[in-house]
């Protein structure tokens, strides 16, 4: 290890050690104007941050893409500091986070906290999409409630210092991770970026002033050997990270066949804890129904995005569509899926690697359709010797399985299949007409408490709950360092909840004006992160706007972009 590395992690671990004192000495009302000033100059640097981002992701400065990163970068920092500061302030003023919340019982012995919408505003912009936190099971609400505010309830006692190993594909994601080490576990944060995200580091610096300025964040870039210094380092208390099983394990465990050993004997590497966020293969159940021409290429477009969005590059993208064999409008859903597909816009794999996990998906598949630069697999099977099952491709590539059976036999078995054939635990999709989820009743409301994932989303994107500042994000609970599957622990989660389960977020199954037709009653059209949405750029930079400064001034011209959609 180089003297120049070691002076530069030694350096920034005793600025941190300081700043810990000053954490602990930093009363509520304090830690709140700190989020106020996080929020403040996340909104004085959002252009900068999205002008980067796009240079990084080859977007041009005319690309509906750039939507996303409007959305996935400085909205997600801004909703996330004003819901944190929100939180701080029920502590504040002697109430808990969860006070006001809608609580209520959930299947098996959970219960359910209501967390979107919150006001009249999230009503209006998101109309028709909600999202509650289940507990564990046996977890009370009178013990959410009290326990509600996790590190913020006795902010005196600091963690000490975490190690935050940031991702290369999501823009907030590293943000936001060391806002929860900051607030859920009381500690403050060496940040390493990843190096794909190195040219964001000005405008990272510029946002986390007022807390690097207080000594409780530091920001470092370089490659492995400065995250091994970091993570290693005696005086990190601990690590989260975000990124692949196999780079977790290389943290725990280490390499080669020393790291098998280790690993079999159960002897881990590292001494500290670690939690973590790591992908895996998500899939999308599609349940037979009756469906209109129109809701056969919305849901097209629906699942394409679920794909598609920034590339395939996310730890939630669905990999697999889970479909009946038998649904008569399952060769219609096909090609309006492949059109879908087609029509995104095309853009560039900046991520590393990309190419070649294609390339790999066509080899390990011969019929695999090339629609483009994209990859769609039919006839893949679902069980758990399936390569596409096991396999996080991270790169353009959707699979199908085709299940028997009709609605109800279909999504019990769908379920199973999803639970126990698939790798990892972080995310799954449901899509399935109102009156198709009305005939099923309680069969479906199990289906729902079954799925062992993270964020469940019915007739909506898993990506969503990622998007809800008071959402949870992160694994099914459950995981064990030997077993890592989606990682350890949860993020996000500004009202600070204590055991999460799930997230679990609801939308239309139709978009406006034609939701209203059928009945559904909700005002949102389609979707501006949909990859076929061509004003997404505009209504997600005023989105972005309005998360910055609230107002109802700012509504006429998003609702003017979205619905031009």
């Amino acid at each position: 290890m180089s003297s120049t590395l070691t002076s530069t992690v030694d350096t920034a671990i005793a600025a941190l050690r300081v700043g810990e004192k000053t954490w602990a000495a930093t009363d509520l009302a304090q830690r709140r104007r700190l989020l106020e000033q996080l929020h403040a100059a996340t909104a004085a640097h959002a252009r900068e941050w999205v002008d980067v981002a796009a240079r990084i992701k080859g977007l041009a400065a005319d690309s509906p893409l750039l939507g996303e990163e409007w959305v996935s970068g400085p909205y997600s920092l801004l909703t996330a500091t004003t819901a944190l500061a929100e939180s701080v302030r029920a502590l504040e003023n002697g109430r808990s986070p969860i006070d006001g919340y809608p609580i209520r019982p959930a299947p098996g012995g959970r219960v359910a906290v209501d967390v979107f919408p919150h006001g009249l505003f999230d009503r209006l912009l998101l109309n028709g999409f909600r999202a509650e936190i289940w507990s564990r099971p046996g977890v009370d609400a009178r013990t959410v409630r009290a326990r509600a505010g996790l590190g913020q309830r006795t902010p005196r006692d600091t963690g000490g210092i975490a190690a935050v190993l940031g991702a290369g594909n999501i823009f907030s994601i590293a943000p936001l991770d060391v806002l929860y080490q900051l607030f859920a576990d009381n500690r403050v944060v060496a940040l390493k970026l990843n190096p794909i995200t190195d040219p964001l580091l000005p405008v990272l610096e510029r946002i986390f002033a007022p807390a690097i300025e207080r000594g409780l964040v530091r920001i470092l870039t370089g490659g492995a050997d400065v995250g091994a210094a970091l993570v290693n380092h005696p005086a990190v208390a601990a690590v989260h990270m975000t990124g692949s099983a196999a780079t977790h394990d290389a943290i725990v465990w280490g390499t080669g066949g020393a790291g098998a050993q280790r690993k079999a004997s159960g002897k881990p590497l590292l001494d500290k804890p670690i939690s973590s966020e790591l992908g895996g293969v998500s899939p999308t159940i599609v349940v037979p129904g009756r469906w209109s021409d129109a809701d056969l290429r919305f849901q097209a477009e629906h699942l394409a995005t679920q794909r598609l969005h920034n590339n395939g590059y996310n730890c939630v993208a669905a990999q697999v569509a889970v479909i009946s064999a038998e649904w008569p409008q399952k060769q219609r859903f096909l090609d309006e899926l492949r059109a879908a597909i087609e029509r995104a816009p095309q853009r560039a794999d900046y991520y590393p690697g990309s190419r070649d996990r294609v390339a790999a998906a066509r080899t390990t598949y011969p019929h695999a359709q090339a629609i483009g630069p994209r990859t769609l697999i039919e006839g893949l099977a679902p069980t758990r010797g399936e390569p596409a099952l096991r396999t996080e491709y991270f790169a353009p590539v959707l699979g199908v399985i085709e299940i028997p059976g009709a609605a109800a036999d279909f999504l019990a078995e769908a379920v199973r299949v999803c639970n126990d054939e698939f790798e990892g635990t972080l995310g799954v999709n449901l899509i399935a007409h109102p009156r198709t989820i009305r005939r099923l009743g309680s069969e479906f409301d199990t289906a729902v408490a079954t799925l062992r994932y993270g964020t469940v989303a019915v007739n909506a994107w898993t990506g969503l709950g990622y998007l809800t500042a008071r959402a949870t994000w992160g694994a099914f609970p459950g995981h064990t360092l030997d077993d890592i599957q989606s990682g350890i622990g949860v993020v996000h989660n500004a009202l600070l909840i204590p055991e999460p389960e799930r997230t679990v977020v609801y939308g239309p199954f139709r978009p406006a004006p034609r939701s209203i037709a059928h009945g559904e009653f909700t005002l949102s059209p389609k979707p501006p992160w949909f990859v076929t949405n061509c004003t997404g750029a505009t209504t997600l930079r005023r989105l972005t706007g309005f998360a910055a400064k609230p107002g109802f001034a700012a509504l006429p011209g998003i609702f003017a972009s979205a619905l031009r959609g």
